[in-house]
């Protein structure tokens, strides 16, 4: 028995310690939503994005400034680079067009830039909150389909365990984002509701073995829930890690080579990727073996041959060898 469960990654032995992290990236993300908070693009909140470019040694502080003295009160300026050029990305909450552009022309003016270095979109506050609903609403059916997918097709009980991960993958994505306050685009909701697709993926293949090993599996050595779900996820892991290896590879090609649109969605992408992989096997499965193991069938397969049982076994064993070995 020993030998056997030697060949096996002990993910479920290390149950507490893989929870421990994961509780800790949700509390650092949620301390990171509060304190910092959420950065959100024109789209959501509507207002006026004006892209500097080829800038030169201009600096934020005269930036700043010059859009001051046009009449925007607090304008939100990064710094970025476009075709090896030095530029800004400047956020206003001015949301008439006219106003905008005049505000624009004015602070390229004083700073001595022609029209052909800026360009000024302009989005109206009705538009953004329409697209705060659709991808609340979005975010909203598609955990209710989840819940009733795998509540169908497995149980209750790994659906709510399955949720409990996706929600722990798209909360640390947005603790990075609060983080690196980095701005949240239509681009990015795409991506986060990809990343649930990914993330319910990884979980469902576990789930499936573990349902099917659960009814089939009878060597004698996985007797126990928690040993069921550990020699699951070994059937699976490499697999799990070949199909994140290759789907990573082109979101870091588009991450470090795509435009500011695609490298919006692919940081998005990369974070919940690697995330969704880890909560497979280091919060569903753990958590799901808690759940079943307080079932009476489980609980007292738990009793008899779990870890506290071997522990014992173990002990009882010792003092016997160590009296054969003394004779």
């Amino acid at each position: 028995m020993l030998s056997h469960f030697s060949r096996e990654i002990p993910f479920m032995k290390h149950r507490r310690i893989l929870l421990g992290i994961s509780a800790t990236l949700v509390v650092l993300s949620i301390v990171g939503l509060i304190a910092r908070g959420l950065v959100f693009g024109i789209e959501f909140q509507g207002g006026t994005e004006v892209d500097f470019t080829d800038t030169g040694s201009i600096t934020i502080e005269q930036m700043r400034d010059a859009l001051v003295k046009t009449g925007e009160s607090d304008p939100t300026i990064q710094t970025s680079v476009n075709d090896g050029t030095n530029g800004f990305m400047v956020r206003t909450t001015t949301t008439d067009p006219k106003t905008a552009n005049q505000h624009a022309a004015a602070a390229a003016s004083s700073l001595n830039l022609s029209e052909d270095h800026y360009t000024v979109t302009t989005i109206g506050p009705d538009w953004g909150g329409d697209v705060t609903r659709a991808s609340v609403m979005a975010f909203g059916v598609a955990i209710v389909l989840i819940i009733a997918y795998v509540s169908i097709r497995y149980e209750f009980k790994m659906s709510i365990t399955a949720i409990a991960a996706l929600l722990h993958d798209l909360v640390v994505t947005l603790g990075v984002y609060a983080w690196t306050q980095t701005a949240i685009t239509p681009n990015v909701v795409a991506a986060l509701l990809t990343i649930m697709g990914y993330s319910l993926y990884d979980t469902v293949v576990e789930f499936n073995r573990t349902d099917e090993n659960a009814k089939t599996l009878k060597d004698g050595i996985h007797r126990t829930y928690f040993q069921i779900c550990n020699y699951s996820i070994n059937e699976v892991i490499v697999r799990t890690i070949n199909t994140t290896i290759t789907t990573i590879v082109p979101v870091i090609c588009m991450l470090l080579l795509g435009g500011a649109t695609l490298k919006d969605f692919a940081f998005a992408m990369l974070v919940g990727e690697l995330l969704g992989t880890y909560s497979s096997f280091a919060v569903a499965s753990p958590l799901l073996a808690i759940w079943k193991t307080r079932e009476k069938k489980w609980a007292r397969l738990e009793q008899k041959y779990g870890e506290a049982a071997q522990a014992a076994s173990v002990e009882e064993v010792a003092p016997e060898a160590a009296e054969k070995g003394a004779e």
